[in-house]
């Protein structure tokens, strides 16, 4: 756990760790709240919904027979295990940061500076969200019932975030990018079930959290603006690796 979250900590310092000063030159000039960030609470129907339907189902006896039922289908057609969801995850999570970087490509509705504020946002959120979860319910996964950190499904959160993230940024541009994302995110839960890594309800919540953790990532962008990129502050990460340790310091100039 501790090492997945130092991991997940240098990857985003890696992100935005410019130097400060070019931080400071590109100071917010325009109104920090939009559309794009604004609360709205219909945008939390869907979210819920799907963690809602996960956790009463999963903790019905009718939802463990389904489960099981679901279990004992797919065993029957399965040949091998498929690896792909591991790097499918991040796959969503990768076109939002950088597709628009590519010259002639779509144009994202937000600089490369506040993605990567929306993405460390997002995917925090959902590393607190999802693993709080796993380790209160210990719920035991369907291959290795020794394993009690099945609901709900990591991965399936984690390519949801980043599907999320795809159609909100880039919907109005082309609505494709948005449904190929859900796509791939959808592909990753079906793996995740496939290989017996997890219930079939595990994964309805995973995604759940996913798409409520890009909410969040999108809703808290006014924030970090005001707080790391006014033009009077300065921010700048520099992440360190050293093969057995790793890290990152922090200039925080105001």
């Amino acid at each position: 756990m501790m090492l997945l979250l130092k991991r997940a900590l240098f990857f985003f310092s890696l992100l935005i760790g410019y130097p400060a000063t070019l931080l400071a030159q590109d100071s917010v000039s325009v109104p920090v709240v939009d559309a794009t960030t604004r609360f709205s609470g219909k945008q939390l129907i869907v979210p819920l919904s799907l963690i809602t339907v996960g956790a009463v189902v999963a903790a019905s006896e009718q939802g463990k027979s389904f489960n099981r039922y679901v279990k004992g289908e797919v065993a029957a057609i399965r040949t091998q295990p498929i690896g792909a969801d591991d790097y499918l995850q991040y796959v969503p999570a990768a076109f939002f940061l950088g597709f628009d970087l590519i010259p002639g490509t779509s144009k994202s509705k937000h600089d490369f500076y506040d993605r990567a504020f929306i993405m460390a946002t997002a995917y925090l959120t959902e590393v607190v969200l999802t693993q709080t979860v796993k380790y209160a319910v210990h719920s035991p996964r369907p291959d290795h019932p020794s394993e009690t950190n099945s609901f709900p499904s990591g991965h399936t959160a984690t390519a949801f975030v980043g599907a999320e993230l795809v159609r909100r940024e880039y919907w109005d541009d082309s609505p494709v990018y948005g449904i190929t994302a859900y796509v791939v995110a959808t592909g990753v839960g079906v793996l995740r079930v496939y290989n017996e890594r997890h219930w079939a309800t595990d994964v309805i919540a995973g995604a759940g959290f996913g798409i409520l953790s890009a909410q969040i990532g999108y809703w808290l962008l006014p924030i970090n603006k005001r707080l790391f990129r006014s033009k009077d502050r300065q921010l700048a990460f520099i992440p360190y690796y050293t093969g057995p340790q790793g890290g990152l310091s922090l200039s925080y100039q105001f």
